[in-house]
């Protein structure tokens, strides 16, 4: 498994778009097609997808 990093001023503006709490989320692979978070306390993953490669 994989070990998340902290997210950058960025990378949490774009949690906060997708309405997620930045403090809880660590960044496993940043690409322009997607974003892979893990959560600090339960380790659940997401993939999310972007729309625009230019929002982040």
């Amino acid at each position: 498994m994989k070990h998340g990093r902290n997210p950058t001023k960025k990378q949490k503006m774009f949690l906060k778009k997708c309405r997620l709490n930045p403090q809880n989320w660590l960044i496993v692979k940043d690409c322009r097609e997607c974003f892979e978070i893990v959560h600090r306390v339960t380790g659940n993953r997401r993939i999310l997808e972007r729309t625009n490669a230019r929002e982040v």
